[in-house]
This record gives C-alpha cells, sequence and structure tokens, in this order.
C-alpha cells in the first residue's frame, strides 16, 4: 500500500513539511515522486524509516481498521439496469457509516484493487478497491454527496 505525504502526516501525526524533510534527508526508504507528488510504500501499515542519531524517536498513530472504505460495482444492478433501461447507481462505497451508491466515485488519495475469490465480501464481491484515503461519490439522480474518511 502507498501513501502521500498529507495522508502520511496525518496518521502519523506530525507536518508534512517532517514528512518531506524525512524524506530529503533519506530516511524514509522507498518514497518516490509521482508527478509533483511523493508517495511512500508502506509495510505492515508504516513507512521504512531509518533511525536519526538524536531527538526522539519515529512513533507512528495506529491506523484504525474500521476506518477502511471499499468499492464495488454491483453486478446485479447493472443487469437490472440492462434489463429495464433504468439509470441507477452501480458503483457501491462501503465504510464504518454504511454503504453509498454513484455513477462516479473520485478517491482522494491511493488505493488499492484486491481480489480474493477464496474469501469475498459480504455481499459476494470478489474483486474491490481498498482506500483509507477520503472518497467522494457522485450520484447522477441526486446531488453530490461527500464520504469523508
Amino acid at each position: 500500500m502507498y501513501q502521500s505525504v498529507t495522508e502520511l502526516a496525518k496518521n502519523l501525526g506530525v507536518s508534512t513539511s517532517r514528512i518531506r524533510f524525512l524524506i530529503n534527508t533519506g530516511r524514509i526508504k522507498g518514497a518516490f515522486k509521482v508527478g509533483e507528488i511523493w508517495v511512500i510504500p508502506l509495510v505492515d501499515g508504516k513507512p521504512q524509516a531509518s533511525k536519526g542519531s538524536r531527538g526522539p524517536e519515529l512513533t507512528w498513530n495506529k491506523c484504525r481498521p474500521g476506518l477502511v472504505s471499499k468499492i464495488h460495482v454491483n453486478q446485479n444492478v447493472i443487469r437490472e439496469n440492462n434489463k429495464t433501461g433504468a439509470r441507477e447507481p452501480v458503483i457501491s462505497v462501503k465504510n464504518y457509516k454504511g454503504n453509498d451508491y454513484g455513477h462516479e466515485v473520485i478517491i482522494h488519495g491511493c488505493c488499492r484493487v484486491v481480489y480474493q475469490p477464496d474469501s469475498p465480501l459480504d455481499c459476494g464481491a470478489k474483486v474491490w478497491i481498498e482506500t483509507y484515503s477520503r472518497v467522494e461519490h457522485i450520484n447522477k439522480n441526486k446531488n453530490s454527496q461527500k464520504v469523508v474518511i
């Protein structure tokens, strides 16, 4: 999994300038730039950081596992739309608050695609997208709604 500087700073409880300083001094291993954005790889939910020569040790805030959002496409609704000609939203955003449906989804940050045919989600989905970032779903039938995580 990967995180941006802003997401990592928020999760660690430090400033973004501190994270950039650690990257520039080579203390966060594996960080790379995509365009103008730093991308930091995580191992077991933590960045690989080397020890400094002085000062306090780096401590990581624990990510609460309930804050993950899972996004998948509901095939049953697609079939129903094909039969009836309706345009019901088919993209489902599942999080700790419940389910939200939309026609479009914008993920503000890093995410990963998961394929687990042996242990699907409760709804039966075997492929989904997981993210700890903020997710905005757009329903064409209603006004835009935002899910902040």
